[in-house]
């Protein structure tokens, strides 16, 4: 019998100086069996690091032809993408296809450099695409604050941010290995 997905309730508070969004985000998420903490912690990281109202989580891993987050106009159309871990240049090369603007988080240290090292020239003809790399000992220490309820408060200030959970803080510095545009 299939395992089922752990539910995770998350009271997310975002305080994005650069951007100048605040607000809080009630997040219900569902964890794959297959998805570690460390993941489950990025993808909300993601999600506070892109927050807007029409901003949603997806199914996930569960699903192949859907990024982990997305947002979408009014009338439906991907403004969003946002994709976790290390995708295939034919992954993004669709995913590019689909949305407006897309963004991929990876992270895992050497592997993710590994990766971008191999795939990052067959990706400067995407426009709409962001690569921003998020360090290994800091998702790492995230994934140490997971609980299946959550009160998080993310700021964001100069490209830094700073996640903590009642008394402890874990501060993640997201490095840009691609920009859009370039």
């Amino acid at each position: 019998m299939a395992q089922k997905a752990t539910i995770y309730r998350v009271e997310l508070s975002v305080s994005d100086m650069d951007r100048h969004y605040y607000e809080t985000h009630k997040l219900t998420v569902a964890k794959h069996p297959s998805e570690t903490d460390e993941r489950l912690m990025v993808r909300i990281l993601a999600f506070a690091l892109n927050a807007h109202e029409h901003l949603e989580m997806t199914k996930g891993l569960s699903t192949d032809d859907e990024p982990d987050i997305w947002q979408k106009s009014l009338s439906g159309e991907l403004e969003l993408w946002v994709a976790l871990g290390l995708p295939s240049e034919k992954v993004m090369r669709q995913s590019c296809g689909k949305a407006s603007e897309v963004i991929v988080y990876p992270y895992g240290g050497r592997t993710a450099e590994v990766w971008w090292d191999k795939i990052k020239n067959s990706t400067t003809r995407f426009d709409n695409l962001q690569v921003i790399n998020l360090p290994e000992n800091e998702t790492r220490e995230l994934a140490k604050l997971a609980s299946r309820s959550m009160k998080l408060q993310v700021n964001i200030q100069d490209g830094e941010v700073m996640v903590s959970v009642d008394d402890r803080i874990v501060y993640v510095t997201p490095v840009k290995w691609k920009d859009a545009g370039h």
